[in-house]
């Protein structure tokens, strides 16, 4: 019988790096040119038409139906002269993926003809069947009907022969039912939030911009391994094998030099991802075997989302062309790094200031004190939100794994900027004289600018760090989509600064204070009572989960329990005082996230019984049987004492087999009850939690046997590739 393995290796090593033909001219020369940008929408369109999706994207204007006719016009010349002959409304449903339905742009006529047609109607919503996308509860199966809203804030694109248009989904009754929904409202929210504020140091600044600058860790392995191992191919990650001799141990890939068949993928990938925009600048190793990182420039909330969704996609698309699989999973192999979407978010003003980065006076350093500090009250006050939204079935087995942020949201600031802030909690009073005032600006908030110039080590436990001009979100799994922790994000960041804002001017009107004295006082207090959620220790340390008790900061370490934080009270009003998401919309998406949870360790687990039942155990007992023969004629030509001392060490592997595949089976079958049992349940929750607390630690015990067994078994004879085969790239 042919073994799948061999085979599998054979085309693996098969498999020489695929000419990338660079392509003529620098990246200025190409960048963007698939996208109806700016530029674009100049030649493509009207004054009239280009200045009113402008104001839409600049002011947030309504665009009319009427010169929507003008804008599709426009876009469908464009696209069509880029070879397009269809279209798609491109939205991100709760599924975690994008979503695409394509319509062409011809349409029969009398006579046997057609004409090519996209008016203002069909750009600006479209009604695909919503009813098999996740929707928590919010609408039954048999009611289809859903919308897809343009959204002019990220520029169509077009993708081969598909002019893509980025949109917003919501249900029937108005509901959002996708991921860019309330992330638009939540930017929307602080963007009023942050510009009043900045009102107190420049009355010229009307507009604040979140932006976002992810990282994007991922695994590379042949495709024909890939297709070889069934877990890899059905959940993105290893259920089973042994750790290799060589992992990352020697700390030796990371940084190190690209392989040339990696380097032409990565050629080609980032190519495309020029040719749509994507601001693709950084390219690296990692540090596990096979595993490498690609980070963009910073951009504009949500049009770095919508980059990063796809980007995830350009990404496998290009690695297939390649004989790669991309593996997204956050922990794809045991025993080795998994991987992250550090999330680096900041705010910036419309006269080209960072908030979160000093100013040149103290002036300007007051306002960044404003608006670091309130970022820390508001990851104190909902800490709990954001441990909600970065949890995952995934994401579970990379928390705290020693190489990610442990499940206790902390924040990260460095010494330097810890001691201003204790300077400032210790400012006594609430008028300051015109020495304190000097003295304050000059000694503590003049001197920012220097302590930051040196402050460039980093807490790599910390699931917050401050980076000298930005706040590092580290603690996002590699395949989730960044549009979730954005809109928690920017939307606690933006209740604290509306009721930072509150009680400025409560000082202000009723204490008769100065604006600054009334800014102080409340920073003051902010430090004071956020100062719990700082550290600046070692984050994997038994010391400070149990210092984090004490400090009342919460520990929860998988996504049942996690998710829990979602559906609290405060964090109801949270939203619904925003308008970010109302109960209902709040409430499917806790629905959905536990559906999703329990479903992937049903698939895994179903997975990994079929694996070791039907792979590994026939192959040790066709292993054992070829020892038994073995014994057996070593018995036939052998005197007895000899063959007593002789056949001792097979005879104890035969053994060993023995009790390895029992253990294996007993454990299957009582895992296939445990799933059972809990299959039965009828609260999400409940099976959600059933499955993580009672079927997923069947997982450890089945591997541990069968990880035993791959390193008795013939290797001739083992039917999946080896991780030594997987993470070291031909």
């Amino acid at each position: 019988m042919p073994n799948i393995r061999f085979s599998a290796l054979e085309r693996a090593a098969s498999h020489q790096a695929v000419e990338f033909e660079s392509p003529q001219g620098r990246v200025t020369d190409y960048f963007g040119e698939n996208v109806f940008n700016e530029q674009a929408m100049r030649m493509f369109m009207s004054a009239e038409a280009y200045k009113a999706v402008m104001s839409a994207i600049e002011k947030g204007t309504r665009i009319e139906r009427s010169m929507a006719d003008q804008v599709a016009s426009g876009m469908k010349a464009w696209a069509t002269s880029k070879g397009a002959t269809h279209y798609t409304h491109w939205f991100q449903p709760l599924t975690g993926t994008t979503a695409e339905k394509h319509d062409g742009f011809f349409e029969p006529t009398s006579g046997g003809r057609a004409i090519e047609r996209f008016e203002g109607n069909m750009l600006v919503q479209q009604e695909p069947d919503a009813s098999s996308f996740p929707s928590g509860g919010i609408r039954n199966t048999f009611e289809a009907r859903g919308y897809t809203a343009w959204d002019p804030t990220s520029p169509a694109f077009v993708i081969g022969s598909t002019l893509c248009i980025p949109t917003v989904f919501v249900s029937y009754t108005g509901e959002a039912l996708d991921y860019k929904t309330p992330l638009l409202r939540a930017l929307n929210v602080i963007d009023e939030a942050a510009t009043d504020v900045c009102r107190y140091f420049d009355r010229n600044v009307n507009k604040v911009v979140a932006t976002l600058g992810w990282e994007q860790e991922y695994f590379l392995v042949d495709a024909a391994l890939f297709q070889a191992r069934p877990d890899l191919l059905m959940t993105g990650r290893t259920l089973l094998g042994h750790a290799p001799a060589k992992g990352q141990q020697l700390e030796d890939h990371y940084f190190g030099s690209i392989p040339d068949r990696v380097m032409s993928f990565m050629r080609a990938f980032e190519y495309e991802c020029h040719q749509l925009g994507i601001p693709v600048k950084t390219r690296h190793n990692e540090v596990a075997p096979a595993q490498y990182e690609m980070a963009p420039v910073y951009e504009e909330v949500n049009l770095a989302v919508d980059h990063n969704s796809l980007v995830m996609d350009v990404m496998e698309r290009v690695a297939r062309r390649h004989h790669f699989r991309v593996l997204l999973h956050e922990k794809p192999y045991a025993g080795v790094n998994g991987s992250g979407k550090h999330n680096n978010w900041s705010l910036a003003t419309d006269t080209g200031i960072n908030l979160l980065s000093p100013g040149k006076n103290p002036k300007g350093n007051l306002q960044f004190l404003t608006f670091f500090i309130t970022t820390l009250k508001a990851l104190h006050r909902h800490a709990n939100l954001l441990r909600s939204v970065i949890a995952s079935a995934s994401n579970d087995h990379r928390l705290g794994a020693n190489e990610a942020p442990p499940a206790i949201i902390s924040a990260f600031i460095g010494s330097q900027l810890t001691e201003v802030l204790d300077e400032l909690e210790k400012i006594e009073g609430g008028k300051l004289s015109a020495e304190q005032k000097t003295e304050l600006k000059l000694n503590v908030v003049g001197k920012i600018p220097e302590i930051l110039l040196d402050n460039t080590d980093r807490n790599r436990t910390s699931p917050f760090a401050f980076t000298g001009n930005k706040f590092e979100l580290r603690a996002v799994g590699s395949s989730a989509n960044c549009a979730g922790a954005m809109t928690v994000l920017n939307s606690i960041v933006a209740q604290q600064l509306r009721d930072f804002k509150k009680e400025v001017d409560h000082l202000i009107e009723s204490k008769s204070l100065k604006k600054d004295e009334a800014i102080f006082t409340v920073l003051k207090d902010y430090i004071k009572t956020s100062k719990p959620i700082r550290f600046e220790g070692d984050g994997y340390s038994d010391e400070w989960a149990k210092e984090a008790e004490k400090r009342g900061l919460s520990n929860v370490k998988t996504t049942p329990r996690a998710l829990d934080f979602l559906v609290e009270p405060q964090v109801e009003a949270l939203f619904e005082e925003l308008g970010v998401m109302n109960r209902v919309e709040l409430h499917a998406r806790h629905e959905i996230l536990l559906e999703d949870y329990f479903k992937k360790i049903q698939i895994e687990s179903r997975l990994l019984g079929d694996i070791a039942g039907n792979h590994i155990v026939p192959t040790a007992l066709r292993y054992q049987r070829l020892l038994t023969e073995n014994v057996q004629g070593m018995k036939d030509v052998l005197p007895a004492d000899r063959f007593k001392k002789l056949a001792a060490v097979q005879i104890a592997m035969i053994e060993e087999i023995s009790e390895r595949v029992s253990v294996i089976l007993t454990e299957k079958d009582a895992m296939i009850e445990a799933r059972k049992k809990a299959n039965k349940l009828t609260s999400s929750r409940e099976r959600a939690i059933a499955y993580c607390e009672e079927v997923l630690p069947y997982f450890e015990k089945i591997r541990y046997e069968v990880d035993k067994l791959e390193l008795m078994v013939d290797d001739e004879l083992w039917p999946l590739p080896k991780y030594r085969e997987l993470m070291f790239l031909r």
